[in-house]
């Protein structure tokens, strides 16, 4: 067994006392890719080879739960056209948005996109993330999603990663040469879900229910299709509107529903009766300069909140789940408690996994360790990686490191 030790071990193991199951001077220990124990360094097995990381915090490896983050290209003139005050759907109607990033996706090879996915995740690696949901979305057409999806499959068998877990975004937007919108609904819940299934290729399909993208009865075919070929539903909803998103995900038992700057009090309602988990992007919301999700009124009714990066090259042009951590508090107003669940236990849950997001006897050995004497540290903005080292299931993903101004004998 090798193992772990710092003068603060946050568990997120309901189980254990406090918010967050905060252990001091506790000790986390690793065999065959499991956690095989937890808990205060004196009660610790003997034999095992421990690294002592001094007077910093371990934490579960952290878990994205809503990426784009297969796109090649770069959308930067949009972003600076947005800075100086042109709105999202007034860029989508002139060409740019999600059809800029098609047109580039379209003209890349498997290779091309693989690369730049690969790339993407071993930064967010290194940022503490262990597990990372990845969407397709910008093929639009059959062909180009399920190559979207191979590059995603080829990173996924990557060791220096975090693990993937990927989503068909079947309807994301409608592809330029597309006249007939009920032909192209009908043909991804008829044809792409069931193909993509078959081939293994997805464990979620997802859907943008939203003013200018797909009304709730588009997506309750692909959702209910989706549930017929085996495979979990999330959904994008009310970013831009409430057309009735989080009455649908309610409905067809998705696990998570993204986004809710606007959503109702039944929507909510509907939500907290289902047990569907409220997915922030705080990222987003800041790039388009929209006012947060009623965040209140989630916590209020019980509902679960996840935070999530939305890794994209339009409204989330980034690679930090701890920015969204840190403008989920700031401009959200979650506590620190809900923002570290909200990256690791609840946004496991949110997909589907209940063996990460936690530090406890038989899950995924899955940690962080940070440069930080205390979880409410990782939510400050630094803008860089604070991260000595990252495990996911057991392998290294991102090395110890001589941290800028610290001392860090102990660790090497």
């Amino acid at each position: 067994m090798r193992g772990f030790a710092a003068a603060r071990v946050v568990t997120c193991d309901p189980d254990r006392a406090g918010a967050v199951g905060a252990i001091a001077d506790g000790v986390v220990l690793e065999q065959g890719g499991r956690i095989a124990f937890v808990g205060a360094r004196a009660g610790a097995p003997r034999g095992a080879d421990i690294r002592d990381f001094g007077a910093r915090v371990i934490t579960p490896g952290l878990v994205d739960a809503h990426t784009h983050a297969c796109w090649v290209g770069s959308r930067h003139h949009e972003y600076e056209r947005r800075m100086h005050g042109a709105d999202y759907e007034t860029i989508a109607l002139q060409g740019g948005g999600i059809a800029a990033t098609h047109r580039a996706v379209a003209r890349a090879s498997v290779g091309q996109l693989a690369e730049a996915l690969a790339g993407r995740l071993m930064r967010m690696g290194a940022a503490g993330v262990t597990t990372v949901e990845v969407k397709s979305g910008y093929g639009l057409e059959p062909a180009d999603e399920h190559k979207q999806l191979a590059a995603i499959a080829a990173v996924g068998r990557r060791a220096d990663v975090p693990d993937v877990v990927p989503t068909l975004l079947a309807l994301h937007a409608l592809p330029p040469s597309v006249s007939d919108r009920a032909a192209y609904v009908a043909r991804i819940a008829t044809e792409l879900v069931a193909d993509v299934a078959r081939v293994g290729r997805a464990r979620f399909v997802d859907a943008y229910v939203d003013r200018g993208a797909f009304t709730a009865d588009e997506a309750r075919g692909v959702a209910l299709a989706a549930r017929r070929a085996g495979l979990g539903v999330r959904l994008h909803v009310g970013q831009f509107a409430d057309v009735g998103g989080a009455e649908l995900a309610a409905s067809v038992g998705a696990l998570s529903a993204d986004h809710l700057e606007h959503v109702s009090a039944n929507g909510i309602a509907a939500l907290a009766r289902a047990g569907v988990a409220a997915t922030l992007l705080p990222i987003a919301s800041f790039t388009l300069a929209q006012p947060p999700p009623p965040v209140a009124a989630l916590r209020a009714a019980g509902v679960r909140l996840v935070v999530a990066s939305d890794s994209n090259p339009g409204t989330a042009p980034t690679e930090s789940l701890p920015l969204a951590l840190c403008l989920a508090v700031r401009n959200y107003g979650l506590s620190t408690e809900e923002a570290i669940l909200g990256a690791t236990r609840h946004a496991a849950a949110a997909l589907g996994l209940h063996d990460r997001g936690v530090l406890r006897r038989g899950a995924r050995a899955d940690l962080a360790v940070w440069d930080l004497p205390h979880e409410a540290a990782i939510l400050q903005p630094w803008g860089v990686a604070r991260t000595l080292e990252v495990i996911a299931g057991g392998r290294r993903i991102y090395p110890a490191r001589r941290a800028s101004g610290t001392d860090s004998s102990s660790t090497s």
